[in-house]
């Protein structure tokens, strides 16, 4: 396996040292092995994700036909990890839906509004790749949850928005489908969001 390591990962004047007390061989193996070290950690995030933009507009089309859409509001990119419970759902729905991302009109004030006070739609499409990481230049997804696990677990989350909310509000793509998202991203602003991971 290749990784691909920022080169903080080993200071130089430390590198240099290591290099000279080593032979080659062992500075191979050192190097092999804080490698092997770094792309551990990547795979010891369990968290559910989600990538919020703020959006004049947004809309899913399947096979070319339009099956959601929105005016302003939120499209949320949703990536769930196969730890992922109920709290995590719970964690991001409130989150999302309470994000202050939208100016009050009667203030004027920035950053003072949630989508709910606008009364502005909310979109949400299931997102495994938010759950990549690369193995060499090919990327992994294995571990995000499995479709037959992440299938009901996301119509429950698509539930829980729309009981907070209000249902005629959330909108949803079609799970496992080939779709194509369209947005006109407002700001822009686009906020990443992940669930506590103590909630494990």
């Amino acid at each position: 396996m290749n990784y691909c390591l920022a080169s903080s990962a080993f200071p130089s004047s430390h590198t240099t040292l290591l290099r000279n007390k080593l032979s080659p061989f062992l500075f191979r193996r050192y190097r092999s092995h804080q490698s092997l070290q770094l792309h551990r950690r990547n795979f010891q995030i369990r968290a559910m994700r989600a990538v919020i933009q703020r959006v004049s507009s947004s809309s899913v089309t399947v096979d070319g036909r339009i099956v959601s859409d929105i005016g302003p509001g939120l499209l949320v990119l949703i990536g769930i990890h196969e730890s992922d419970t109920d709290a995590d759902a719970d964690y991001i729905c409130r989150k999302v839906l309470n994000m202050r991302l939208f100016t009050n009109e009667s203030t004027g004030r920035g950053w003072d509004q949630n989508v709910m006070q606008r009364g502005y739609g909310v979109l949400l499409v299931s997102q495994f790749t938010l759950y990549g990481f690369m193995k060499g230049n090919k990327p992994d997804f294995h571990v995000a949850m499995p479709p037959e696990k992440a299938k009901p677990f996301y119509a429950s989350l698509v539930e829980r928005f729309q009981k907070a909310y209000k249902p005629d509000a959330v909108k949803d793509g079609v799970f496992g489908a080939m779709m194509k998202v369209n947005l006109v991203n407002d700001g822009p602003v686009t906020m990443q969001l992940e669930s506590p991971q103590s909630s494990k």
